[in-house]
């Protein structure tokens, strides 16, 4: 079993988590982005951190609306960086604003986030790391992995004998309904 599997069931902040979004297929923009943003900003953190933070990222992110986050200018980065209750980080900060024009551009080529992440399905972690390494800002291999597992385009977000898993398999994830293409 995962040792993700063994340690977050039961736990306050992992269990919901790990038993109600970790794998499981994400669709809307503003979800997605929240989850890359979340991720990006767990390089270097552990996931409790971020998790403990993740309604203080949602209040200073505005609901995670990429429409909202593009137009942030020089004052949103003083009141990003100043905020406690996020990760005060220059980089960070700046790649989610980033990011969120890119998924505005995403919405023009693909109608959404969630658009251009299935037009582009399947691919191996290593194909998926390269297009958003050539996409996105603040996007290493590991960021792009567990993206990607949390949203379920790719395996690996939870053990076979985990009783989430098979909740997960019921929901036909991608990464499942792609497995005979799948080079993951």
């Amino acid at each position: 079993m995962s040792s993700y599997c063994r340690v977050a069931p039961g736990h306050p902040v992992h269990g919901p988590y790990h038993d109600d979004e970790y794998g499981f297929p994400v669709a809307g923009d503003a979800a997605l982005f929240e989850r890359l943003i979340l991720e990006i900003n767990q390089a270097g953190l552990s996931w409790l951190t971020i998790l403990n933070k993740r309604e203080a990222f949602r209040q200073a992110f505005q609901g995670f609306d990429p429409a909202k986050v593009a137009r942030y200018g020089e004052k949103d980065r003083i009141r990003l960086m100043a905020d406690t209750g996020i990760v005060r980080n220059r980089l960070k900060v700046d790649a989610a604003i980033h990011n969120a024009k890119v998924v505005l551009d995403l919405r023009k080529t693909h109608g959404s986030f969630a658009g251009w992440i299935e037009a582009n399905h399947p691919l191996s972690k290593e194909e998926w790391v390269k297009l958003f390494r050539k996409t996105f800002r603040f996007t290493g291999g590991e960021i792009v992995g567990e993206f990607l597992m949390s949203i379920g385009y790719l395996p690996g977000a939870h053990a076979e004998d985990c009783p989430v898993h098979r909740k997960i398999l019921k929901l036909k994830p991608a990464w499942k309904t792609s497995a005979g293409k799948n080079k993951a």
